[in-house]
Order: C-alpha cells, then structure tokens, then sequence
C-alpha cells in the first residue's frame, strides 16, 4: 500500500465522515480507484493509532472468502474476529459478492462498535432491499475516474509536452488510474481498458442479468459511444438499430425501444454511462421525453471507436459533465424556447447555465453558444467552455472561459 497515490478529495470525505454513526458506501466502475481509497483511508487509520486488530478490511471477490456467499456466512466470520476492546472499523470492498449483505451490515451496528465502510461497483448495491433496511444511515460517496487534474498529478510528463498537449492525452487515453502503469503506450492502455470493460459487461450486468444478450448490449454500446452529447430516446434508438438490421424488428408497439431502455438501465447501473434528462429553463420544469447520455471514461469510448478529432467538441461536453458531477452539480441539459443550452447545473444555493463547444472564433458559432444564454432571464452564472484562447471575455455579462483553465480551477 506505500506506493498509492492519494485522492484527496475522495479521502477527505471518508474522513470527514469517520465515526460518524452512518454506514460509508463507495460506488463507482470498476478499476476507478475505489479500493486504492481504502487502502488509503486504512493507512489513515493506521497512521492516527487504530490497533491493526481493529480493522477488519476484506475483499469479497478474493478467493480467500471464496465460502462468504451468504449474509449468515459473512455475518459469522466478521463477528468472530471483533475486538471487545475498542471501536472497530470494518472495510468491506466489492461487498455485492454476498447476498444479502445489508442484513449482515444492519445486525453489526445493533450487535458491535463498528464503523463501517463498503464499496461496490454496482448500482444493485443500493437496491430496494438496502435502502428498506438502513434508510437514512448511510451516505454514498461516488468515485469517478481522474479527473483532468488529478491526470495531471498521476501521470508523469516531460516539461516540454504542453498543457494542451497533456489535455489532448487525457481526451484520448480518458483517466482510468490503472493506466499510469502504460506511460501512454496505445496497444497496452487499449488491451487494458478492454480487460476492464470485458469484467464489467460480465459480472456486473451478464451475469446479474439473465435475459441479456451480450451481442444486443454491445451494439447498444456502440450506438450509446457514437452518439455522445446527441439527444436521443430509447425509441428512436430502437428504431435505428432495428433498421439497420442490428436488433430483432418489434413485433409490438415500441419493442425495441423497451428493449433498448433496459440494456440502457443495465449500463447505468455498472456505472457505464449516465443519462441526462431535459430541463425546461423557461417553464422550470423536467421534461420526460428525450435525452443525452454520458460515457463514465472517455478511454472507454475510443478503445471502442477508435480516437477521431472530429468527435472533439462532443467528448469535450463528455469532459465537462463529469465534472459537473465532481463539483457535486444536479445536471439537465437546458431546454430555451426552440433552442437548447448544454447543461443546466444546479445545487441547492446555485445554479449555471453552460454551452460546451470546441471553438468560439467564427461568427457564426458564437452567435449559436451565446445565443440560448441571452435568452435566459435570471442572475445566474453563464458561461461558454472553449478550447480556443482568442476568444476569452465577457460577452453581455456571459463569460467565456478557456475549459483547460476551468478544468484547473477548483
């Protein structure tokens, strides 16, 4: 564990949160981090006299507890090995190995003093179940992959490579840490991600999923990755791919589309991709039909694509979402009269109004990013995110800001 690379923010919250009476849970894709953060966060423990005997940490998808399947099995061995002196710290990774494991959680609060940390790369994790038995006694804390400043910090660069340079590596390789390892060696990084990507499509959505057919959620996947930041619906989704003869024609009233809203549920939940409905600026309200869906890492999306310049401006708006996510934003994409605004992001005491594009330097594209934010009527922030630095300034009170100084700013 001596060779981590800390995750300030991330660590920050865990310790933020320690003793408080709340179980931890860490969620996000695989291969994200979320166990080098408990490492880091046992270091932590360590570092500030919590006894080695009283951390319990424990991977469930080691064989080493190959015979913990059940919540009864688990609940058994972890007692077991409970100190009576002393609070206990409990870190479970990868606890949706075990069925049932709330009840096992629920029954170490009541029976021990325990604080308890859990990480899982799947949205089944916080089920119905879960949530009926420790309704209000957890917190989720959602890992991303790096951000482009933590890239900056995991990856090492030669001082000649360039800001822009380093960023085009980011939009390229995305910011899955595992990647550090490759220093950028485009065959090792693409076999890597496709070793991740297989794990995922496998135990976290095949194999809790049944009835899914690994062909029909990998077109599903590609459509999903070639139409990053475009407005789509299930349905017409459905209607494309069964024409171009890549899903089975309906033989009901919107088949497909059902079909394809569930492979899209399936994704959403191993954390693949997000989707992001519309928000009404003018009427303050959400919209139920269409949307735009996110890819978690854009590593990912080229690894299957293949990397084309031409896709910049919509991986860049990719870039900027998850972001949003990081700095704890609720994100829409913004609907203004009969044009649209990128996204709309909101927390409690704030609120942006954002356009995403490549370049602000012909006419006719700054008319078109300037123009929904003019018509929004309110005291809000809004700016214009550009990779250009010619075009930089206040527009009629609407900033426009260079996305890598953005990017760096927080």
């Amino acid at each position: 564990m001596s060779d981590l690379i800390n995750r300030p923010e991330y660590l920050t919250q865990l310790i933020q949160n320690k003793d408080v009476d709340l179980v931890k849970i860490v969620t996000g894709i695989r291969r994200c981090g979320k166990s080098s953060l408990l490492d880091l966060f046992h270091q932590y423990l360590s570092a500030n006299h919590v006894p080695d005997s009283n951390i319990i940490h424990m991977n469930l998808e080691s064989l080493r507890y190959r015979d913990l399947t059940d919540y009864l099995s688990f609940y058994d061995y972890v007692s077991a090995r409970i100190p009576e002196e002393g609070r206990t710290y409990l870190i479970f990774d990868e606890l949706q190995a075990v069925e049932h494991w709330e009840k096992a959680v629920e029954s170490f609060r009541l029976d021990f003093d325990v604080d308890i940390y859990i990480t899982g790369s799947n949205a089944y994790l916080l089920s119905t179940e879960f949530s009926t038995l420790l309704s209000g006694r957890y917190v989720e804390i959602r890992m991303l992959p790096l951000s482009f400043k933590e890239f900056l910090t995991f990856c090492e660069f030669e001082p000649a490579v360039t800001m822009e340079e380093r960023f085009q590596r980011y939009m390229q390789f995305g910011g899955m840490p595992v990647l550090r390892e490759y220093r950028f060696n485009e065959v090792r990084c693409h076999q890597a991600l496709e070793g991740i990507y297989s794990t995922v499509v496998l135990r976290d959505i095949l194999q809790r999923n049944n009835q899914a057919d690994q062909n029909t959620l990998h077109k599903i996947m590609l459509f999903l990755c070639s139409n990053i930041g475009s407005i789509t619906s299930p349905n017409s989704i459905g209607n494309v791919l069964s024409n171009e003869g890549e899903l089975q024609p309906s033989r009901g009233k919107n088949t497909a589309g059902k079909a394809v809203a569930r492979y899209i549920s399936m994704l959403r939940s191993a954390f693949v991709f997000y989707s992001v409905g519309r928000y009404d600026v003018k009427g303050k309200q959400l919209l139920k039909t269409l949307g735009k869906h996110y890819i978690i890492d854009l590593g990912f999306r080229n690894m299957l694509l293949g990397y084309r310049d031409a896709d910049r401006g919509h991986m860049l708006e990719n870039i900027v979402f998850l972001e949003l996510l990081r700095r704890d934003y609720r994100v829409y994409i913004g609907k203004v009269g009969e044009t649209k605004v990128d996204f709309v992001a909101e927390k409690p005491d704030d609120k942006l109004y954002i356009q995403v594009t490549e370049s602000m330097q012909s006419p006719e594209t700054r008319e078109r990013e300037l123009r929904p934010l003019r018509m929004i009527q309110d005291n809000y922030e809004k700016i214009v995110l550009t990779l250009d630095r010619f075009t930089l300034g206040n527009y009629e009170g609407i900033k426009v800001i260079n996305v890598l100084d953005w990017l760096m700013d927080n």
